[in-house]
């Protein structure tokens, strides 16, 4: 099982966007894949309109006991473990269980055999939960918005890497929200979009993307003929294929 955790510890970069339409396009190209909602606000969970069982919580979560839990979504070989609010207390629980950078990689172990493709759809912070997700997954994509608050962003997460001594090969960023008619947005893709971290792909300022919060559905089924299903079906394709080769 491959984890892809969609992280960045900057909010409002697209974060949800990415996991729900590259979890639906994993789902489509045949894999068996999870999307597991981390993030306490539930929206990847909104956006294919399942909510997270009553009796489940951040407690039952930490116990890895994660089946009975898990929702089948309307796409076939697409599954979700939605969030719950007391999420928003991961951090504290996990430092009350011995502060482990590993624990995320214990409980999702259990999943292994079920799923070929697990994506986390991540909150934005700077935490032990963040120190988990890059324990855990084999690769860690950042969208970066072409701005400069958006790259030391990104630049803090190398750090982080470079502390836990993750290979840096596990990162990958790409830019998101990107508007050729803002100079800064095509400055910053020409100094920093040929570095080996970031990947080709890129996904533009772009309507069908902000509609996905009307429609709740990825935009390859709202649109799919739209220039923003090609982008995110593009993406997905270079993250499977990187992911397999690191």
């Amino acid at each position: 099982m491959k984890i892809i955790a969609i992280y960045s510890s900057k909010g409002g970069v697209g974060k949800t966007a990415t996991a729900v339409n590259l979890s639906y396009d994993s789902a489509q190209s045949g894999k068996k894949t999870l999307l597991c909602d981390m993030d306490p606000q539930g929206a990847a969970g909104y956006y294919y309109r399942i909510r997270a069982k009553e009796s489940f919580n951040r407690k039952q979560f930490l116990k890895g006991d994660l089946e009975p839990f898990i929702r089948g979504t309307d796409f076939e070989n697409l599954d979700l473990l939605p969030a719950h609010f007391s999420f928003r207390n991961l951090d504290i629980a996990l430092d009350d269980r011995g502060g482990s950078a590993k624990e995320l990689k214990r409980i999702f172990a259990g999943l292994k055999d079920e799923y070929e493709v697990l994506i986390l759809d991540c909150p934005p912070n700077i935490t032990l939960l963040s120190e988990n997700i890059l324990m855990a997954a084999d690769m860690v994509v950042t969208p970066v918005i072409p701005t400069t608050l958006s790259i030391l962003s990104f630049a803090q997460l190398i750090k982080l890497a470079d502390k836990l001594e993750v290979n840096r090969k596990k990162l990958a960023a790409f830019f998101s929200m990107v508007d050729k008619r803002k100079k800064m947005h095509t400055d910053i893709i020409a100094k920093f979009g040929r570095k080996k971290l970031f990947l080709e792909s890129e996904i533009a300022y772009l309507a069908d993307v902000e509609k996905m919060g009307i429609y709740r559905q990825p935009v390859a089924v709202s649109a799919a003929a739209s220039a923003a299903a090609t982008a995110y079906r593009q993406l997905w394709q270079e993250v499977w294929r990187r992911g397999v080769l690191t």
